[in-house]
């Protein structure tokens, strides 16, 4: 491994996992009423959230085209907007890899502080990314993996094969007892890594109860995309007993679809955590019973460990005096039973 120049004294690299969500404690901005809590808990968090040195903070991710990636770069914007001593410079949204690229790039010759990055595609963005790290600059990487883990120093995470087997557990809890429950899957873009996970992940939580999936159909993580699949797939299975739908953006032409149909006879589990989801899950009028969380507040995590790495500050609940490498955040399942706990945090698809 080739050794990277150093920018400031904190950039040692520390072996560690933390699955841990930090979105984050009371910022040293009280004036927002909308702050993004959780994570590093407040009784012990003073000398982090403490206003210090100003860190300058380069965001850059893709084109906000539906809700949870809009989501991403609005969460990013409110949490930095919370603390004195964040300089955020957010780059336009896009699904250009040239132009993301050009990007961050200009982030180095700025010289900011740190760059927190949710590539387009992770591959593609590698390299540009080991030009940050080799100018001292440390990268954040959310969501999207580099092909080199020497491309960032802090690796922020949802959990998709988790999102899978919170579903299929959830589904087994509902209809497992049922040897000869029909299961269909309504998955997202198939040539996607995050989808193969997903459905790997949902296989082997419904193999624990005796149970698979009998209908599977593809859809694209957009409204019309989710109502073209799941017509397509109600046509094609006469009766069903349990649906899991990757994505709650999606999840918005699925119900369409649903309803055009007038079919109720099977319960449905959504993913990712949408408002509109929740809303129907509060209802209790809708086949739709439960969402699988998958975080739109990666990138605002991404910000407040950027903002501790500057500033040399670790995280307070850890005895670790770093911030670790990874930190995958968890995937829960939010029902009728749980869904005011995350109803308020929700993104709008």
């Amino acid at each position: 491994m080739n050794t990277l120049p150093i920018k400031k004294a904190w950039v040692g690299l520390v072996a560690g996992v933390a699955a841990l969500s930090l979105v984050a404690c009371t910022g040293n901005d009280s004036g927002d009423d909308t702050e993004l809590r959780g994570g590093t808990s407040e009784a012990d968090a003073g000398s982090n959230d403490e206003e210090g040195e100003t860190v300058v903070i380069g965001f850059s991710a893709p084109a906000a085209d539906h809700g949870w990636m809009g989501s991403i770069t609005e969460s990013a914007k409110r949490l930095a907007e919370q603390y004195d001593d964040i300089e955020l410079r957010v780059a336009e949204g896009t699904n250009d890899v040239n132009l993301q690229i050009s990007q961050v790039e200009t982030f180095i010759n700025e010289g900011v502080d740190a760059i927190v990055l949710l590539p387009f595609d992770g591959a593609a963005m590698t390299p540009v990314a080991l030009q940050a790290m080799e100018a001292g600059i440390p990268v954040i990487n959310v969501d999207r993996e580099f092909d080199d883990p020497n491309a960032a120093r802090v690796t922020v995470l949802g959990d998709n094969y988790g999102m899978g087997v919170s579903a299929g557990q959830y589904i087994c809890s509902e209809v497992g007892d049922d040897k000869d429950a029909v299961v269909a899957e309504i998955a997202g873009i198939d040539s996607l890594p995050l989808t193969q996970d997903r459905s790997q992940g949902f296989e082997d939580a419904l193999a624990e109860c005796g149970l698979d999936v009998d209908n599977r159909v593809a859809a694209d993580f957009t409204v019309e995309g989710g109502e073209e699949a799941a017509t397509n797939l109600l046509q094609a299975a006469p009766e069903i007993d349990a649906i899991w739908n990757h994505d709650d953006d999606q999840g918005v032409g699925v119900l369409a679809a649903i309803e055009n149909a007038g079919r109720d006879e099977f319960i449905m589990i959504g993913g990712a955590g949408s408002a509109n989801a929740m809303r129907e899950i509060q209802s209790g009028d809708s086949v739709l019973k439960a969402t699988v969380i998958y975080p739109s507040t990666q990138a605002a995590d991404g910000i407040k460990l950027a903002r501790l790495l500057v500033q040399q500050k670790a995280m307070s609940d850890l005895v670790e005096v770093e911030v670790p490498r990874t930190v995958q955040l968890y995937a829960p399942v939010v029902t009728e039973d749980n869904v005011d706990e995350y109803i308020d945090s929700a993104f709008e698809s």
